[in-house]
């Protein structure tokens, strides 16, 4: 497509979204045609050089103008897939190996005459979630799109499956949450294995939370917040009572008790003012992970507990970023105030006291 072409692609977008309040009723659908495939949805974000298209299926699509040989505007508004047509897609995606189990929310894809216990746990994590953020007064609106879930038997079809998706993850990694495709995918370890000795509970638990985040306005897919709220979060569910409170009431039962062992391991290598560094980028995650998830944790826990309105607070203000860019720390300060030396003495306090009354 020669450049003229794109700036007529770029002038009717402007034309129907540019000049329209961003609400949900502003959205209009488009059709845009590439060599192999046809694509439909709503563009959230547009220059010369990408489009990036929101499915009617959820899926976050981006391709270059230029690929696209022919476009028109299809409707004034944008609908998402209703759950039987996801349900179609997904049966024809998968084949008849694979069952689809359906609840309020989920759609589960999983192994034909297998276990169906997946959905009715996915449920219940949805459940739990809105329930912790909404006795903490944030009312979590209803997801825009069924979520989807792909429980493979086999690891090497999960695996498989990740490859044909090119999104690279590691051989110890059972699980995952993928913002662009908006899905989960990971594999039943108890099937293709029934002696492990873990199950895929915690995997369920923390790529729920995660996908339930991302589709209720806690976080943003487009412009996603600092790595470490986001982990932090999804291991704050890990901890029975948070996805589970009725039959884990107790305070203690809020705390992640295999997170504070690992933060209780890296505690004493940990630098002096790592707070600042952790709340800047994205560092830790690459040099140490464990210790990255183990911090995301523990400080996303302190705050939770102890300042629940300003985590809140801050929750908003990275799920509502603007296009332009944001200086990570100051967003932060401007939520919980500028002494971040302040901050991070009383979070080594709290923490320490974890350790001494619950550490292992």
């Amino acid at each position: 497509m020669r450049r003229a072409s794109v700036v007529r692609i770029a002038a009717v977008l402007f034309a129907a979204i540019g000049l329209a309040p961003i609400v949900r009723s502003a959205e209009w659908t488009f059709e845009f045609r590439l060599a192999n495939r046809t694509l439909v949805g709503t563009p959230l974000n547009w220059s010369d050089a990408q489009i990036v298209l929101l499915g009617r299926d959820g899926q976050l699509i981006p391709f270059a103008p230029n690929d696209a040989r022919q476009y028109r505007k299809v409707s004034d508004a944008f609908r998402s897939c209703t759950p039987a047509e996801m349900r179609a897609q997904l049966a024809s995606e998968f084949g008849p190996s694979f069952e689809i189990t359906a609840t309020t929310h989920y759609l589960v894809v999983h192994a034909a005459g297998g276990r169906n216990q997946w959905a009715r746990r996915f449920e219940e994590i949805h459940r739990a979630f809105v329930h912790y953020f909404s006795v903490r007064g944030w009312r979590v609106p209803e997801p825009r799109f069924p979520l989807v879930a792909i429980v493979f038997p086999s690891q090497a079809q999960y695996f498989a499956y990740a490859r044909g998706t090119q999104m690279p993850i590691s051989r110890d990694v059972i699980g995952y949450y993928a913002p662009m495709s908006n899905r989960i995918a990971m594999y039943d370890m108890a099937s293709a294995n029934p002696n492990a000795p873990i199950s895929n509970i915690e995997t369920i638990i923390h790529e729920a939370a995660h996908q339930t985040a991302f589709n209720t306005g806690m976080h943003d897919r487009l412009r996603p917040p600092p790595r470490w709220l986001v982990e932090g979060l999804g291991t704050l569910f890990e901890a029975p009572g948070v996805w589970d409170p009725r039959n884990h009431p107790s305070p203690s039962d809020r705390i992640n008790a295999y997170r504070l062992e690992r933060m209780g391991r890296h505690l004493p290598r940990r630098e002096r003012g790592a707070l600042l560094g952790m709340i800047s980028g994205d560092r830790l995650f690459e040099s140490d992970p464990d210790a990255a998830y183990a911090e995301s944790w523990a400080f996303s826990h302190f705050l939770s507990e102890t300042r629940p309105r300003q985590y809140i607070e801050y929750l908003r203000r990275t799920a509502n970023r603007s296009s332009e860019p944001v200086d990570p720390v100051d967003e932060f300060r401007s939520v919980f105030g500028a002494n971040l030396a302040q901050l991070e003495t009383h979070y080594l306090r709290f923490l320490q006291s974890l350790i001494a009354d619950h550490g292992r």
